[in-house]
């Protein structure tokens, strides 16, 4: 069975009501040509490092907009999207949140990231996620989407193994794996790890990312990308332009892949012990 889907790269900005329309119009365009499945970059709905202004627009999701609009179109395009959204929780800390809709607009799955992006880069960009998000503790996956059993991640859980071994030991068919990398990270590290997270799952890995400029002053790696379990690219859409791809999933790939090397099915408990 082949499934069309459609990633959004996106250079999103300071304003949701933007950026849920640039979601909102992609949508449409993927479905009509097909696509079961849209998928979008982390914090597609607001991408602004600036807190003091992104605490006007961080909102509990049931008093934000921006799900309810693209809700609204997957039940209107019959398509099932993905979300990254900057959320506030009721404790007063924000999440880093994925949302995943079904084709009548219901939020099929919640996952909010769990590894926090804290980190001082050679070329002098910082980073402290933790300082405003508090990290997910939950890992989530949904089975009934187009293309199976969907397991999410979030941009920089894709460092931490032990998130994927727990992923891969509930047979997920694909993995989610939004993303706002940045360009040395990315140009370090970005393909290798996607391949390696395929290869070890099994599963086709599909990392919508964010490109380019953003208004909030950072820069974005893009290429966005569709790995098969074989460890194959089957998309690459670049860094430079926002824009819509699609890819065509064989999901017969995924049996014929686990026949050839069952390490999902050889996979063994390895006990720590200390030395003597």
């Amino acid at each position: 069975m082949t499934r069309k889907i459609a990633l959004l790269q996106m250079t999103s900005g300071v304003d949701p009501a933007a950026n849920a329309d640039a979601i909102c119009a992609a949508a449409r365009e993927a479905a009509g040509q097909g696509a079961a499945m849209l998928f979008t970059p982390e914090m597609a709905g607001l991408l602004d490092r600036d807190r003091a202004r992104a605490a006007n627009s961080v909102v509990p999701e049931s008093d934000s907009e921006v799900p309810v609009l693209v809700g609204e179109a997957a039940r209107e395009a019959g398509i099932w999207i993905t979300l990254g959204l900057p959320v506030a929780r009721e404790d007063g800390r924000w999440a880093n949140r994925t949302l995943l809709f079904d084709d009548s607009g219901e939020v099929a799955a919640r996952y909010d990231k769990i590894h926090m992006f804290d980190v001082d880069l050679a070329g002098g960009e910082s980073w402290r996620e933790s300082n405003a998000y508090a990290p997910g503790e939950e890992v989530v996956t949904t089975e009934q989407t187009p293309l199976g059993r969907v397991g999410l991640a979030t941009c920089y859980d894709i460092r931490f193994p032990a998130l994927f071994e727990k992923l891969g030991r509930l047979w997920c068919d694909a993995i989610a794996i939004p993303a706002a990398f940045t360009v040395p990270t990315g140009r370090a590290h970005w393909h290798l790890l996607q391949r390696a997270r395929a290869v070890e799952a099994s599963a086709f890995v599909i990392a919508a990312a964010q490109v380019g400029e953003h208004e909030d002053g950072r820069r974005t790696y893009g290429h966005s990308l569709v790995v098969d379990p074989w460890g194959e690219v089957l998309l690459d859409m670049g860094g430079d332009e926002p824009g819509l791809g699609f890819c065509d999933l064989d999901l017969a790939r995924i049996a014929e892949v686990r026949r050839q090397l069952p390490s999902l099915a050889n996979r063994r408990d390895i006990p720590t012990s200390r030395a003597p």
